[in-house]
């Protein structure tokens, strides 16, 4: 795809598309080609443009019971109210907790204390009696032939091995070598599941273009585990998944919250394609360590955009597309950021418009 060189005209706003957060629309230039294909682009590592957000459509189906459980579900079936977690995949009870936003699994209860009991504990999901077809009826009209479908997939390896288990018996099941063989092969099996699903993702969904998939492995300060370990425990499974992904022609996108720096090698080795850190986590260091092995989601220089001036914004914009929009080495917007409250607050109008103009500029070269 012959991409043209930058034209100013491309300014031109014309539709605005409603913002994630609370605040205005987002504006929408007279892009070259349409923002699905631009972020097919840029993994391909053909960048046009940096992609900031407006130009994915996040897609979770109710079709997947982890995501009535985890109160996310983003498709096109009629709405049912407010979000009251459930069981998930595994009838696992999940709880939303409004003050967060978000469903727990409560602590105390477990399945099972020892990974040697997985297979007499856990029931595995019949997925072929999931109601496929009619939610992807459902969906057929809410997939965008514009926008990027990122599918967004709840509890991974680790996540899913801490709601069986509680969090601090599925970190001992990674580091206690009478449990570590059956901690991987419970991973082993639990990727056979995951590429089912996906599967079956693909046949009913057949716009997803990425898998948005949920692993956390760190808190605040530390990762929870070493790389070493985790290299062995959980990337080979992984592995598994992001071939299978890759197989059908479609991208694989970690999210792993927590300040896990360590860990961004054992990502590019697990087969993921890009990967945006949490605040705590320095997205430019990664970017210079890291970016010619997964597209990093970086965020710009700290400023606080309600007194930083146009002249200021349009500065900082320039400045960041310089250093990492990088025909070579590509990026996109992070959306964590350590500034007022996240990423999202630092595309002002005049950010925007800086970091798309300046963006097109460079990958264009």
């Amino acid at each position: 795809m012959a991409i043209p060189k930058f034209d100013p005209k491309e300014l031109k706003v014309v539709s605005e598309k409603a913002s994630f957060m609370p605040g205005a629309g987002i504006p929408i230039y007279d892009f070259p080609v349409t923002p699905r294909e631009a972020y097919r682009a840029l993994y391909e590592g053909k960048p046009i443009w940096q992609m900031t957000g407006l130009e994915y459509q996040m897609f979770a189906p109710r079709v997947n019971p982890d995501n009535i459980a985890r109160a996310m579900v983003i498709d096109g079936s009629p709405f049912t109210g407010a979000p009251t977690g459930g069981k998930d995949m595994f009838g696992i009870d999940w709880e939303f907790v409004p003050s967060v936003g978000g469903s727990i699994v409560h602590p105390g209860k477990p399945l099972f204390t020892d990974a040697n009991d997985w297979e007499k504990k856990i029931v595995w999901p019949d997925v072929d009696s999931w109601n496929w077809k009619e939610n992807g009826e459902q969906n057929k009209a809410f997939l965008s032939d514009t926008y990027w479908n990122q599918c967004w997939f709840q509890n991974g390896w680790f996540e899913r091995l801490i709601s069986f288990m509680d969090f601090e018996p599925a970190l001992m099941a990674l580091f206690d070598e009478d449990q570590q063989d059956a901690t991987k092969a419970f991973f082993d099996k639990l990727a056979d599941l995951y590429i089912d699903i996906l599967d079956h993702h693909f046949h009913y969904f057949p716009q997803i273009d990425e898998m948005y998939m949920h692993d956390d492995w760190g808190s605040q300060k530390e990762t929870f585990f070493s790389p070493a370990l985790c290299a062995e425990m959980i990337v080979p499974s992984m592995k598994k998944v992001t071939d299978f992904i890759h197989s059908t022609g479609r991208f694989a996108q970690l999210h792993s919250c927590g300040q896990i720096y360590k860990q961004v090698p054992n990502m590019a080795a697990a087969g993921w394609d890009a990967w945006s850190g949490q605040a705590m986590n320095d997205s430019q260091k990664i970017y210079n360590d890291f970016g010619d092995k997964l597209l990093i989601g970086v965020s710009p220089d700290v400023f606080d955009p309600t007194t930083a001036d146009e002249d200021e914004q349009r500065a900082v914009a320039k400045s960041y597309a310089e250093r990492f929009c990088q025909p070579g080495k590509p990026s996109y917007f992070g959306m964590y950021w350590n500034g007022v409250r996240n990423g999202s607050d630092a595309l002002t109008l005049a950010f925007r418009e800086e970091l798309y103009k300046q963006s097109r500029i460079n990958y264009g070269k």
